[in-house]
Order: structure tokens, then C-alpha cells, then sequence
């Protein structure tokens, strides 16, 4: 019987310099800056991506009105947006769900 691994998910890093590490760093910017079908391909350039966390927190906390950031597109940061207004600082409220998961989850050996 094999053990199912669950799908580790990105370590949040919290640094200025977060950018520099996306997996987006080497393609033509103009590709995450689509609309329609072309946004599933764009999206999936963040899924694999050690910032996407990083990245999504800075496209919410500064208001970016276009293109795919941290794995969603602006409508989704939109809707996001609109169903919790009662956060004011992304990069906080996700700072704090990673110290949750961290200190909740045991460390499977």
C-alpha cells in the first residue's frame, strides 16, 4: 500500500526581494497580463511557484487592478476583496494563518 503525500504548500517567505524567486521571473510579463482562456495557462504558471503566497499578498494589499497575480486573476482578487473587507493587510492575515498551520500541524515523520 502506498502512503498518499499531501501537497506541500508554499512556505511564505515575507521578504522584499520575493520577486526575484517567481517562477514568472524569466517569461515575457505580457504573459500573465491576458484575458480569457489564456489566464488558465497564466494561472498555472503560479501553481508550482515558492512566492505565489508572497505575491498574491502584494497584488491584494496594493489594489493590482490587472493580470494574474499569486495564481489569481484580478476578478478573483476582486471577489477576494469584496467577501472579506474587514482585512486590511493581506501579507498580515496570511503571516498569521502560516504561524497557525505551523504550529497546528505535527510534523509527520
Amino acid at each position: 500500500m502506498t502512503a498518499s503525500r499531501v501537497p506541500e504548500r508554499p512556505k511564505v517567505a515575507w521578504d522584499t526581494a520575493w520577486a526575484s524567486r517567481g517562477a514568472c521571473r524569466d517569461i515575457d510579463p505580457e504573459t500573465l497580463f491576458v484575458v480569457g482562456a489564456a489566464q488558465h495557462k497564466a494561472k498555472a504558471i503560479c501553481m508550482g511557484c515558492p512566492v505565489r503566497v508572497d505575491c498574491l499578498a502584494d497584488a491584494l494589499d496594493s489594489g493590482a487592478e490587472f493580470g494574474v497575480w499569486g495564481g489569481m486573476t484580478e476578478r478573483e482578487r476582486r471577489t477576494l476583496l469584496r467577501r472579506r473587507p474587514d482585512i486590511n493587510s493581506w501579507r498580515s492575515f496570511f503571516q498569521t494563518a502560516q504561524r497557525s498551520e505551523d504550529y497546528a500541524t505535527p510534523a509527520i515523520r
